[in-house]
Order: structure tokens, then C-alpha cells, then sequence
């Protein structure tokens, strides 16, 4: 697997990474087994950045990690957690939690450090009280040697532009979910740039958009606008039409970015895994991505709200 330094953090991410919300049972039930297997098929193929959150079936997730690890030499793989999102209403960016959310993180996944450490979903609250509060705070974890580099993560490109203007010199990566993809590259367009410039890593995650860009029937809480889906389920048609998967287009998509350090991806499905390594080592289908870009036109960049509206 093909590998890009993660801005100046001297940390390099695969250009595929493995995200471990869907262990979590957060978009459906899993067999613990499987979950267990995804995680080893995932560093087979080299896909050896994994990226959790105590979120994640509340705290579910980390759980499942820290089995699965457990006998794995702590040298082969790289580990990302969150702290701050907890549940879907409950919110916690205090000094004091950081450090509590911390060690209980390191506990579940039994390591001793995290090599990424995100505040998470930060457009749900306050922001100042990220720079104020958090981050100062988080940079402590990081003096001490418990995480190795750090960041945050959110929906709105006014949170990321708000929140970069107090913390750009202090933190390593953004990360940027459902907003570099077929449909919507508001990530690139709008941000890397400013990213670029100042040597903060690019991590974007969700090239599916929440099953957006798949075959499969469009979850009922997806927040994007009628218009976006039809427009999806029209180049998913045109890609079955050609032999292609739209899923494989979208992967590979995403992938190809040389300005984008890593892709984070998630299943609890070890033969997913399989098959998204294997889309990765095709080439893609140029004529094809032109025409699905043709169809996602008329919508491109549309996207939804997600946080305080304050922060939209």
C-alpha cells in the first residue's frame, strides 16, 4: 500500500486506511468475529493506520480494537482516536476530560500512546472554548509522549476555517469526512490550500458518502438533498451500465489525491477490505469518471448542515 507523509508530523499514513466506526455497530449489527477479522485483513493489505473513536458504539469500537491488537506487534500498526463527541447529544471538550478520555482510550486499544489524536466533531460546540480549553490541554497529552500528533475534525468549511485561525500552528492534520468524493470536493477546493501552506496533513474520510456513492438503498438518516441522491443513483446506473461498481470509482477517486495524506475508509466485513484493496490496484476508468463528474454537475458541492448553525 502506497503511503504519504502526514504533513510535518514525520508520521506516514497508507493512502487507504482503515476505519474502525462500523465495529461500533453504528450503521448496523455485527458478527464480533468478523469485526475481529476486518481489523487483520485491513494490516494484511496494508491498510495499517486504523482510526477509532470513543464514540463509536460508545466506546464499543476501542473495545473490539484492543482484542483484536492485542497479540499484533505495536510497531506494525498506527493507531488514531478521538476525544470530545461521546454520544449523539453529549459533548465534553473540558481539560479535564481530555485527559480522562486519554488514558480511558488508551486502556480499551492496551497501548501506551496514540500516534493521532483528534478533537472530534468540534461544529457542536462553543469554538472558542477549543482553542482556549481543549487545545492547550490536548498539547499537554503530547508533551507527555501519549499521542504522537494531533488535529480535529468537523463538517463545515467556516468551523475549519474558524477554528484553523487560533490552532494552524500547533496541530498536525485536519480531518475532513464526506467532502472529498465524487460529488463534493469542497475539502480540496476550499482547504488544502490553507493546509498545504502550512504543512498540516490532509486526512479525508468517507469516500462513499455514508453509502451515498454505493449500490446499496440510501440510509434513511442521510442529510443530503433529494436532488444530490437522485443525481447518485444516476451515476451508479452509468457505472453498472460500463461493468463498474460506482464504489470502486469513488475509492479510487478519493485515493488518487496526492495532496490528500490518507483516505479512511470502514467495515466490519473483512471481504469489503478485500475487495476495496483490490479496486485500488486497478486503474481508473477516465472516460468513465468524466461522465459521472458530467452527472454530478448540476449538484456538485452540495452538502448539508451539521453542528451549531453559528458554525455553518
Amino acid at each position: 500500500m502506497q503511503t504519504r507523509p502526514l504533513g510535518k508530523s514525520g508520521i506516514h499514513l497508507p493512502i487507504l486506511s482503515f476505519g474502525a466506526s462500523s465495529l461500533g455497530a453504528e450503521f448496523r449489527s455485527v458478527d464480533v468475529n468478523e469485526a475481529l477479522q476486518s481489523v487483520h485483513t485491513a494490516l494484511d493489505l496494508g491498510m495499517n493506520f486504523i482510526d477509532t473513536s470513543p464514540f463509536y458504539g460508545r466506546g464499543m469500537s476501542e473495545v473490539l480494537l484492543g482484542i483484536a491488537l492485542k497479540n499484533v506487534p505495536r510497531d506494525s500498526y498506527l493507531i488514531g482516536s478521538k476525544l470530545g463527541r461521546y454520544s449523539l447529544e453529549h459533548f465534553d471538550f473540558s481539560a479535564r476530560r481530555v485527559e480522562e478520555s486519554v488514558n480511558v482510550s488508551l486502556h480499551r486499544l492496551g497501548t501506551d500512546h496514540l500516534d493521532l489524536l483528534l478533537l472530534h466533531d468540534v461544529e457542536f460546540v462553543s469554538l472558542p472554548q477549543i482553542w482556549e480549553v481543549t487545545m492547550p490541554a490536548v498539547l499537554k497529552m503530547k508533551e507527555r509522549g501519549l499521542v504522537r500528533a494531533i488535529g480535529f475534525s468537523c463538517y463545515p468549511m467556516k468551523t475549519f476555517d474558524t477554528v484553523l485561525d487560533h490552532v494552524e500552528n500547533d496541530i498536525d492534520c485536519v480531518l475532513s469526512y464526506n467532502q472529498y468524493t465524487l460529488q463534493n470536493t469542497r475539502f480540496a477546493d476550499h482547504l488544502i490550500p490553507r493546509l498545504a501552506a502550512k504543512g498540516i496533513g490532509a486526512i479525508n474520510a468517507g469516500p462513499f458518502s455514508a453509502r451515498l456513492l454505493t449500490n446499496a438503498a440510501l440510509p434513511v438518516w442521510l442529510k443530503e438533498p433529494e436532488e444530490v441522491k437522485a443525481a447518485a443513483r444516476a451515476a451508479a446506473k452509468l457505472c453498472a451500465d460500463n461493468g463498474v461498481d460506482i464504489g470502486q470509482l469513488a475509492l479510487q477517486f478519493s485515493c488518487a489525491n496526492p495532496d490528500i495524506t490518507s483516505t479512511v475508509a470502514g467495515s466490519a466485513n473483512p471481504e469489503n477490505i478485500k475487495k476495496w484493496a483490490q479496486w485500488l490496484s486497478q486503474p481508473i476508468d477516465q472516460s468513465l469518471l468524466d461522465e459521472v463528474e458530467k452527472i454530478f454537475a448540476p449538484v456538485k458541492n452540495i452538502g448539508h448542515k451539521e453542528g451549531l448553525p453559528e458554525n455553518n
